[in-house]
């Protein structure tokens, strides 16, 4: 399946879930390659309208970027472009952390088309806020009742079955 037509599909099927009453706003994403495809996606769900032009950054061939949490939109086209020029996602994330000087509040998880994961969650994040890597793949939280949810996604996609939206969702 082609992840670039299926991304739209998985923004609009996460972003019917936040119907569910809470008082605490939440936003949580992924970002992961697939190891036997080659594909590339980023999934989110928050609690911010039309989180779709803002949060997930994708390109096949390249990368997945997730930038959340008083975001900075540039981390994901400047991360995509630094990852089409050669760079790791490691290396592409470091440059435009280096280059922020309000990083402390930014969330950010970047994979590159070889697989390699990068992700930071600043010490400024509103907490709960972390994130977790894992092999090809990193989840990320922030507003959370509790620092257990992105253990819980790790645990949750290494588990799942299916094909790479399948699995992220």
């Amino acid at each position: 399946m082609n992840w670039v037509a299926l991304m739209p599909l998985l923004l609009a099927t996460t972003a019917s879930v936040t119907g569910l009453s809470s008082p605490v706003a939440h936003t949580f994403s992924i970002v992961a390659r697939d190891s036997v495809t080659g594909e590339l996606g980023v999934a989110v769900q928050s609690h911010y309208f039309s989180v779709g032009p803002v949060v997930p950054w994708a390109e096949a061939g390249v990368g997945a970027v997730a930038t959340q949490s008083l975001v900075l939109v540039d981390y994901g086209p400047g991360g995509l472009d630094l990852m089409r020029g050669g760079r790791s996602a490691q290396e592409a994330l470091d440059s435009l952390l280096k280059a922020d000087a309000h990083n402390d509040g930014r969330q950010v998880a970047m994979v590159d088309a070889k697989g390699s994961v990068a992700a930071y969650t600043g010490k400024n994040c509103i907490p709960d806020a972390g994130h977790q890597v894992g092999r090809q793949y990193s989840v990320q939280a922030n507003l959370m009742a509790n620092p257990t949810v992105w253990p819980a996604m790790a645990t949750a996609y290494e588990k799942a079955h299916g094909d790479l939206g399948e699995r992220m969702l």
